[in-house]
């Protein structure tokens, strides 16, 4: 018998999208959009195919244990008791021996959405029962951006909604490309049906993306990491053609005077303008010009930035700056515009309960960019760390962080590692003991999303194998350590999702339940716009009422006052600048083990003609590219769809390690580029600068003589 059963992702790409899972005989056959989907609610491939993940043979099905040395990837399957058993005695023997903060959590973003089936929140709740833990705070995604917004408008939720973008005359993708990056399930349909009613698009970026084409965008190449050169000409601009309406800029904010003199170069006698700001970021004088005539001629306008711009270092000044430019140009706050910064569509979700987190009794903790650091180091917090064991749920760190020579080290340090996992990722691999996982098809839940809507997940096949819930696997091992009504509650899955539901504004849980999806009766929110209709009767809560445009906190924490330019340098030594976008057929490192996905991505090294041709590379040669970091091998793409100055290698390729008497290592011939990052985070927020990377670029046989 034929049935469709709602479903919706529960993963770390921008939020939600309404699903149907096709059964026959209670096997999936095919995953579709829902037919109750909004109008400009589009599914992606990657779940579409999530079927393809479900059945593969390589999924874990049962618990296992490691036989050979860590890394070795040989493993012998147990039971369920038995792991349990094994895993509980290990947590009692740490806490009596080293104390509670010698547990570390790690992970925590491959179920990131949903009200109960949260990776991180899970995981959080039932260490803190626990009895505490080393914490990893903060994010890789958008770090930077997320710490940037208490400061400037007191709270986090300054986004729009995407639909308001028909009301723009311009939109701006600075640093963003959501054909290949999702940024909400709506994204991509609402600006191509804009473009095709005659919104101009403009695409900032150092490759001419999928973006470009798909919205037929005018694109201004820029290297990596500039941005905020960039957006400080385009304000000096503003300020010398008399475009900025003062007496708006000093009823909204406080501190601009100071940047004005900043920009104009009164402060320190050198002007932000094109020709200053070309040497730094490539883009010439003339075009920074037209650029900067489009955006004044075009209110409303809304610039979109893009997680990755403020992936750098200075990426807090970055992000604050694509505020400042909205705020000068009238465009915060009005139907049409955007705030900005990142995370440009963070709004509040619609009412729902969901599970909480206990107070973490231990105050060590570590920004998650220096997890491997604060391992080999031992410091935490500012206090002495002695990390024995990681409690990993939903990360695939041996690939995602950076330095991953220094992050193997951080696991060959430690005494044990848990994964909880589907597939046997290099992180499982590294782990002494894997328990298998059940994916969203095979839990129910409820999700949540970047946007006004709220998805109900139903439950479309039985777990595979002997895999089971991270709140079934918490829950049994929370019984044998002594919490498991403290974690529980003494409530099911299910009895959770109905008290979550007893605690939304879903009025007809069964039509919600049948459709999986409920839409909020506002559908076109805008961030601050009470704020920007009356600051004095909904002043923002920060020390001025107002957006803080000056952050006087900011330089004791490492960062700046002022927005300032803060750019890496590049040397004769290493003289390129890598970034490292999303691919469009893996979220972060997810599916890259499936062949459907994983011969459709792009592992090429992208490298402007004019580079390749100065280092003698031809295109599909392959190339060593190094780091002050370390060195990968990786075939090249010469291309004038890049920058020159760039090269672009995409993240989240699985790593081949393998096994020597001398230690791990991986195959050189390797395209994830996290082997070059560095683990020096921007400051002051601790942030990801995975985008501030100088590299050199040359041909495999050069390097091989040198």
């Amino acid at each position: 018998m034929a049935v469709k059963i709602p479903i919706s992702c529960n993963k770390d790409c921008g939020g939600g999208c309404a699903l149907s899972a096709h059964l026959e005989n209670g096997r999936i056959r095919k995953i579709t959009d829902s037919s109750f989907r909004p109008e400009y609610m589009r599914g992606c491939i990657k779940g579409y195919r999530m079927a393809d993940a479900l059945y593969h043979p390589e999924r874990l099905k049962r618990p296992l244990l490691r036989k050979g040395e860590r890394g070795s990837g040989t493993y012998k399957e147990i039971s369920w008791d038995d792991a349990l058993d094994l895993l509980a005695e290990k947590l009692f023997s740490f806490k009596d021996s080293y104390g509670p903060q010698s547990v570390m959590r790690i992970g925590g973003s491959g179920s990131c959405r949903g009200a109960l089936h949260n990776t991180a929140v899970l995981t959080q709740r039932f260490l803190s029962l626990y009895g505490g833990y080393t914490e990893t705070t903060g994010n890789f995604s958008s770090e930077a951006s997320d710490f940037v917004k208490p400061f400037m408008f007191g709270t986090k939720y300054v986004g729009i909604d995407v639909k308001t973008l028909f009301e723009s005359n311009l939109v701006i993708l600075w640093g963003m490309n959501p054909e290949e990056t999702r940024m909400g399930s709506e994204t991509e349909e609402v600006l191509s049906a804009a473009a095709a009613k005659g919104v101009s698009i403009v695409v900032i970026d150092p490759r001419k993306t999928a973006s470009v084409r798909r919205y037929r965008a005018k694109w201004f190449p820029v290297l990596p990491g500039t941005d905020s050169a960039l957006m400080l000409a385009l304000l000096f601009v503003l300020i010398r053609d008399l475009r900025i309406d003062e007496e708006y800029i000093l009823r909204y904010s406080t501190g601009f005077n100071g940047l004005r003199d900043y920009v104009t170069g009164i402060l320190d006698g050198v002007p932000k303008d094109p020709l200053w700001a070309e040497r730094i970021c490539g883009l010439p004088a003339s075009r920074i010009e037209e650029l900067a005539g489009m955006y004044c001629e075009a209110k409303p306008a809304a610039l979109l930035s893009g997680l990755s711009v403020q992936r750098t270092i200075g990426g807090e000044n970055t992000d604050r700056l694509g505020a400042i430019l909205q705020l000068a140009t009238g465009n915060f706050g009005i139907p049409g515009g955007s705030p900005g910064c990142g995370q440009w569509n963070k709004i509040p979700p619609p009412r729902c309960g969901s599970m909480k987190v206990p107070t973490n009794p231990e105050v060590r903790t570590v920004p998650v960019y220096r997890w491997a650091d604060a391992v080999l180091e031992g410091t935490a917090g500012g206090y002495p760390s002695d990390i024995r064991m990681l409690y990993n749920v939903g990360g695939n760190y041996l690939g995602q962080g950076s330095d991953l020579g220094k992050v193997q080290a951080a696991f060959h340090k430690v005494d044990f590692v848990v994964s909880h996992e589907y597939f046997m990722t290099p992180t499982a691999s590294f782990s002494d003991l894997v328990l298998p996982v059940a994916t969203f098809l095979e839990r129910n839940d409820i999700v949540f999303s970047n946007s006004k809507y709220l998805f109900y997940s139903a439950k479309a096949a039985e777990p595979v194998g002997e895999s089971k819930s991270d709140y079934e696997i918490f829950s049994r091992l929370s019984r044998r350590l002594g919490y498991w009504e403290a974690f529980t509650e003494s409530r099911t899955e299910e009895q959770w999702l109905d008290y979550f539901l007893d605690n939304s504004e879903v009025e007809d849980r069964a039509a919600f339940k049948k459709t999986g999806i409920y839409a909020a009766e506002e559908q076109s929110y805008i961030g601050l716009s009470g704020f920007f209709k009356d600051p004095e009767a909904d002043p923002l809560n920060t020390p001025s009422g107002k957006i803080e445009i000056a952050l006087g906190s900011f330089p004791a924490m490492g960062g700046t006052e002022l927005p300032e330019a803060v750019v890496m340098d590049v040397s004769s030594r290493y003289p390129l600048r890598l970034f490292t976008p999303h691919e469009k057929y893996r979220i972060h490192s997810q599916f890259d083990n499936i062949e459907g996905f994983r011969r459709l991505t792009d592992r090429f090294l992208w490298i402007n003609p004019d580079d390749a041709a100065e280092r003698g590379i031809k295109d599909g040669q392959t190339v060593t590219v190094t780091s002050e970091t370390g060195e990968i091998r990786v075939t090249a793409r010469v291309t004038e769809n890049i920058i020159s100055g760039a090269v672009s290698l995409n993240q989240g390729g699985w790593v081949q390690w393998k096994r020597e008497a001398a230690g791990s290592f991986f195959d050189r011939k390797t395209d994830n580029p996290n082997f070059l990052t560095s683990t020096e985070p921007t400051k002051p927020s601790s942030g990801s600068r995975t985008h501030s990377t100088a590299v050199q670029v040359e041909t495999t046989i050069d390097k091989m003589y040198k």
